[in-house]
């Protein structure tokens, strides 16, 4: 079952599938977000956003609104 980043569970492993066409779709590309990259919740900001991401082997922040362009699925 596909879902967005934004929609993740904390700490559990997924892969991205595919990345929403829009403005956001270059930026998230150079920032590592590709097709076949594990990605996993770390934790979230206090008020909930930004969120903290490990994508490969590097942390990023990530706004809700940022996040949801990135479509994943669970890796078992």
């Amino acid at each position: 079952m596909s879902t967005n980043a934004a929609e993740i569970e904390l700490e559990s492993t997924y892969e991205i599938e595919s990345l929403n066409e829009g403005s956001l779709h270059q930026k998230l590309s150079e920032m590592g977000c590709i097709p076949g990259t594990e990605i996993e919740k770390l934790f979230a900001a206090p008020g909930g956003d930004p969120v903290a991401y490990r994508i490969d082997s590097y942390i990023l922040g990530l706004r809700l609104a940022e996040a949801s362009q990135i479509m994943v699925k669970r890796v078992k």
